[in-house]
C-alpha cells in the first residue's frame, strides 16, 4: 500500500480523499493554487504544496507542477479527483513514464473513452445499444447537416472530447444546424483542445441512468448498481439517486449487463461509470464512459456501504477487489444535492463571501463540502459549495429526509440552488419518479 498520496485538486473532493487516506493510514499531499492557500483541505491534509496562481491553468492543470510537487514531497501516487486533470491521458501516461501510480485507469482506457465518437464505435461493436447517429466525427458544416437530416431532427451535437455539458447543442430544425455546429466546434475546441464533434439522435424525454463499476488488475469486475441523474441544468447534474425510481426489472438488468460489457471491451480498470438515455419505452442507450470518480459518487456509497476513493486506491496499489458480483447488496435509497453557488431561477454563478454556514444533521444525513464561514467563493473554478446526501429506507423516506435537511441548511451571503431543489423535490413528476431532463424548464422560476 502507498505511504504518501499527492491529491492533485481542490474543494470537496479533495477533503473527501484526505478522509480515505488518513482512514486507511496514509499520508496525504495537497497540491493548491494561491486561491486555495487557506482552503479547508490545505488545513487538513498532512501535507501542501502550492503549485501555482489563482487560475486553474497554471495550477491545477500544470501538468509539470503537479508531477514535481509529488517528486519533491516524495509522493508515491497522485489522486486527480474529478475534472481537472482526472481524464487526461497525457498526465496518466506523464505519470507512468515518472514512476508515479496514476489513481485510475490506464492511459490507454482514458483515451478510448474520452473520445465519445470512439466510445460509441466501441460499445456498439461490443453489442451495447447506441443512441443512432453518425459513427465518425464531422469534417465541417455541410457534412453536419447531410448526417442531421438522415438521421432525422432534433438531433444534438456534441463534443467527441467534451463533457460537464460543454461542446453541446441540440438542434430542432435544419435552419439552427450550421450555426449551431460551428458554436458547439468552437467552444469544444477552447474547452478541450479538440474541435472534433459528431451528431446523434436527440432522445426526447430521456432519462440519464449511470452504472458504477468497478474493475481489477486480474479482470473481476461488477457494478455497484445505477443513478438516476436526470435532475440536470445546461447538461450538468444537480440531483442525483440510487437506486433509480420506476425503471423495469429488464431495463435495469440490461444497463448493468451494458455497463460490464463496456467495461470488459475497454479492459477497465478503478473506478468508472457508464452513462445511458432511457426512453419512454425502456429502451436505453450507451452515451458516454467517465474513467473517474463520480461527483455523484456518494449515494452509491450510501446504498451499498462501500468506499469508492477506498476501493481506487486498493486497486491502484494492485490489491485484488476481493468479492464478485453476488457480494454487492443494494440497500434502502439515497438522494444527494449539489448545492452551487448560483441564482435558483436563472443559475447564473453568484460570487461573495458565504457569511454563515451551518450544514444540515441528523440521521442518515451527509455532507461533504469543503466550506467553512467565512468564505470568499473563488471566482475561477466551478460554483460547487457543498453536496447533502441522504438516505432512507425507501424512496419516500429518502425524499422527506432531504426536504428536511435543505429546509434545515443555513448557506447566507451568496445564492444558492436550494430554492429550486426543493422546488424538484416537490414535485409530482419527481415524486413519482418519472423526472425526466426536460422537466427542468417547467420548474425554473
Amino acid at each position: 500500500m502507498f505511504h504518501k498520496i499527492l491529491i492533485a485538486n481542490r474543494g470537496e473532493i479533495a477533503l473527501r480523499i484526505i478522509r480515505t487516506c488518513r482512514e486507511m493510514g496514509i499520508r496525504s499531499v495537497i497540491a493548491h493554487s494561491k486561491a486555495d492557500a487557506g482552503s479547508l483541505p490545505v488545513r487538513l491534509a498532512d501535507e501542501s504544496i502550492c503549485v501555482g496562481p489563482d487560475a486553474a491553468r497554471l495550477s491545477y492543470l500544470n501538468i509539470p507542477a503537479i508531477i514535481s510537487a509529488a517528486a519533491v514531497t516524495d509522493s508515491e501516487a497522485i489522486h486527480p479527483g474529478y475534472g481537472f486533470l482526472a481524464e487526461n491521458p497525457a498526465f496518466a501516461e506523464v505519470c507512468r513514464a515518472c514512476s508515479i501510480t496514476f489513481i485510475g485507469p490506464a492511459p490507454e482506457a482514458i483515451r478510448l473513452m474520452g473520445d465519445k465518437a470512439q466510445a460509441r464505435q466501441l460499445a456498439s461493436q461490443a453489442g451495447v445499444p447506441i443512441v443512432p447517429g453518425g459513427e465518425l466525427p464531422l469534417k465541417d458544416a455541410a457534412e453536419a447537416l447531410d448526417v442531421a437530416d438522415a438521421i432525422g431532427y432534433p438531433v444534438m451535437f456534441k463534443a467527441a472530447a467534451g463533457g460537464g455539458g460543454r461542446g453541446m447543442r441540440i438542434v430542432r430544425d435544419r435552419a439552427e444546424a450550421a450555426a449551431a455546429f460551428d458554436a458547439c466546434r468552437s467552444e469544444a475546441g477552447a474547452a478541450f483542445g479538440s474541435s472534433e464533434i459528431y451528431c446523434e439522435k436527440f432522445v426526447r424525454n430521456a432519462r440519464h441512468i449511470e452504472v458504477q463499476v468497478l474493475g481489477d488488475r486480474n479482470g473481476i469486475r461488477v457494478h455497484l448498481g445505477e443513478r438516476d441523474c436526470s435532475v440536470q441544468r445546461r447538461h450538468q447534474k444537480l440531483i442525483e439517486e440510487s437506486p433509480a425510481p420506476a425503471l423495469p426489472a429488464d431495463t435495469r438488468a440490461g444497463l448493468h449487463r451494458a455497463a460490464l460489457t463496456v467495461a470488459a471491451a475497454v479492459n477497465y480498470v478503478s473506478a468508472g461509470t457508464a452513462e445511458f438515455l432511457v426512453d419512454e419505452d425502456g429502451r436505453f442507450y450507451f452515451i458516454e464512459m467517465n474513467t473517474r470518480i463520480q461527483v455523484e459518487h456518494p449515494v452509491t456509497e450510501m446504498v451499498t456501504g462501500i468506499d469508492l476513493i477506498r476501493e481506487q486506491i486498493r486497486i491502484a496499489a494492485g490489491e485484488a477487489l476481493g468479492y464478485r458480483q453476488d457480494a454487492v447488496r443494494i440497500d434502502g435509497h439515497a438522494i444527494e444535492v449539489r448545492v452551487n453557488a448560483e441564482d435558483p431561477d436563472t443559475f447564473a454563478p453568484s460570487a461573495g463571501r458565504v457569511s454563515a454556514w451551518v450544514p444540515p444533521g441528523g440521521f442518515g444525513v451527509r455532507v461533504d463540502s469543503h466550506l467553512m464561514a467565512p468564505y470568499v467563493v473563488p471566482p475561477f473554478y466551478d460554483s460547487l459549495l457543498a453536496k447533502i446526501i441522504v438516505r432512507g429506507g425507501d424512496r419516500a423516506e429518502a425524499i422527506d429526509r432531504m426536504c428536511r435537511a435543505l429546509h434545515e441548511t443555513v448557506l447566507e451571503g451568496v445564492k444558492t440552488t436550494i430554492p429550486f431543489q426543493l422546488r424538484v423535490l416537490n414535485d409530482p413528476a419527481f415524486v413519482e419518479g418519472r423526472f425526466t431532463s426536460a422537466d427542468t424548464a417547467r420548474l425554473r422560476g
